[in-house]
């Protein structure tokens, strides 16, 4: 009895414990309800707890930057408070501060003027040198420049009350070069170097005048094919080279010509002459460092055509003699030699490598020369070192182990070069490039003899790349006429030695020439006369530059 009283209680309604579940007593069915309804109690709880923290952090953040304002607000009072207090007792230290700031801004700002050297002295000197010319100030237009420093001028304007420029010639990262009249000698067409007025590059034009000058001292009868300087003089601030008026570069001429390479006899002359003159530096101690068909001149740019078998018809230039030009960059031994010397594609390995360099330099870039010369077209097309150094394995073979050990580059692994054949750069340079022989077009003697010259100056390691003197005694420059060559240099492949004292060199070949003989020096009949420049210009009157 009362057993079932006890079990009436527990399960009565009316009870007090009517309510009460005794979770032993329960189905698993009523079990998992129960703690369901405990879990979805428990995410519950961690949502409110999450909306309060959250909502913690965001009065907070609030708070930061209430107070962040204010802080800014009070700073700004009290700078407002000291500016007004420095400027009623007159502090400089304040004044001197701002300028420095200002100053710090505009070099920042104003980057490339910097690295022109375009500043406040500079300005200030083109500002006495324009004052002190000794020109009235009323008799003509202001000199101006431009923001790169050129000088500003117009066909028709003169320059010293003598030059009257015509037109202009070329422009470089130096200047521009413009064809002048000179009225001082019998109105003799001239071509005037003008540098730009900024410190640096006026810095190089006086090494690049010391250099002609020594040259000159050594070539007074001019027969080393080196262009020579008439004279120079300062004309604002732009120091000024005036020369001979040439032709064309050989680059513009083959680029005028599509392209289209030289004949085999004229690229012998033209290589023979480049030799010569590039030798005759490195016998005075001198590296040129930028030798490119760009730096080589026709003394004389005329020309016939020629009809072609297939395509337009293509012009061969009359006169192949030429000068070797632009010595901005020329280097003494002695000197301080740069890093990176040489345009890109006619770069030596070793240079590119940072080894070092030295008159060896010169004669890579000759052999790049020859080849474009005769191809029409650069042996190495690229822009970037190791892809340069990828197609120079390609053309010419792996590149030494020694000088792949001591480099201090990043472009080698266990002295292999770090380059990938199969990527989309190496795709490329297996597509264009191929070992040098194989761009020879034909089998002939001369072609091959060539290439022979070529692969001697394309040696990688430069203790053993054949020297100038010994190119000149080269099988390839013997096929050239008696008359075309320098006497001193006249003799047999065996010699081992080479004399300076060169003789004056006939520019005159038979006037009977056949289609397929392209003529190696034909002065034209208006040709302006090319050994007696230095005689004409010894009558000339002396610039006197203020």
């Amino acid at each position: 009895m009362g057993h079932d009283r006890r079990r009436r209680a527990y399960s009565s309604s009316d009870d007090d414990y009517g309510n009460f579940k005794n979770p032993r007593y329960e189905s698993p069915r009523t079990l998992q309800t129960s703690r369901k309804a405990m879990g979805e109690g428990r995410e519950a709880r961690a949502r409110r707890r999450s909306r309060e923290r959250r909502d913690e952090l965001e009065s907070g953040r609030e708070r930061r930057r209430d107070n962040y304002i204010d802080r800014s607000r009070s700073r700004r009072k009290k700078r407002k408070r000291r500016s007004s207090t420095r400027s009623r007792n007159g502090d400089y230290r304040h004044d001197l501060k701002s300028n420095n700031l200002k100053h710090s801004d505009s070099v920042y700002k104003h980057k490339k003027e910097r690295d022109r050297d375009w500043d406040h002295s500079d300005r200030d000197q083109r500002v006495r040198q324009r004052e002190t010319s000794g020109q009235p100030s009323g008799s003509r237009p202001p000199i101006q420049d431009d923001r790169d420093g050129h000088l500003i001028y117009a066909n028709g304007d003169t320059v010293l009350e003598r030059f009257i420029i015509q037109d202009t010639l070329g422009e470089g990262t130096f200047g521009k070069v413009v064809k002048v009249q000179d009225a001082a000698n019998n109105n003799r067409v001239m071509a005037l170097k003008i540098i730009k007025n900024v410190s640096k590059y006026r810095d190089a034009a006086r090494l690049e005048i010391k250099v002609l000058n020594k040259l000159k001292e050594k070539d007074s009868d001019n027969k080393f094919w080196v262009i020579q300087m008439v004279d120079h003089f300062d004309y604002y601030g732009h120091i000024c080279l005036l020369f001979d008026l040439m032709g064309l570069s050989v680059f513009d001429f083959l680029k005028s010509n599509n392209y289209r390479p030289y004949p085999l006899e004229q690229t012998r002359y033209i290589a023979y002459q480049l030799c010569y003159a590039v030798k005759f530096l490195h016998d005075n101690r001198l590296t040129h460092t930028d030798l490119k068909p760009e730096n080589i001149l026709f003394v004389c740019s005329d020309y016939y055509t020629e009809e072609a078998k297939r395509g337009k018809p293509y012009r061969i230039v009359k006169d192949a003699t030429v000068r070797l030009i632009d010595l901005g960059s020329a280097t003494f031994d002695h000197e301080h030699h740069s890093t990176i010397v040489s345009t890109r594609h006619y770069r030596a390995p070793e240079v590119i490598l940072e080894l070092g360099w030295s008159q060896p330099c010169d004669v890579w870039s000759i052999g790049c020369i020859l080849y474009e010369l005769y191809a029409g077209m650069t042996l190495f097309q690229t822009h970037e070192n190791r892809e340069h150094l990828a197609m120079m394995e390609r053309v010419l073979g792996s590149i030494p182990y020694r000088m792949a050990k001591k480099t201090k580059t990043k472009y080698f692994y266990h002295g292999k070069l770090d380059w990938s054949a199969n990527s989309q750069e190496g795709q490329y340079v297996r597509e264009n490039c191929k070992p040098l022989r194989k761009y020879q077009t034909s089998n002939d003697l001369e072609h091959t003899e060539l290439f022979d010259l070529i692969d001697a100056m394309l040696d990688y390691e430069p203790s053993s790349r054949i020297t100038l003197q010994q190119a000149l005694q080269h099988n390839f420059f013997m096929r050239l006429p008696d008359n075309l060559k320098v006497a001193g240099l006249h003799l047999s492949a065996g010699s081992a030695s080479v004399t300076n004292n060169s003789s004056s060199i006939s520019a005159s070949v038979t006037s009977t020439t056949t289609a397929d003989s392209a003529p190696i020096s034909q002065p034209p009949a208006n040709a302006p006369p090319t050994a007696n420049h230095n005689g004409d210009q010894a009558n000339a009157p002396p610039v006197n530059a203020s």
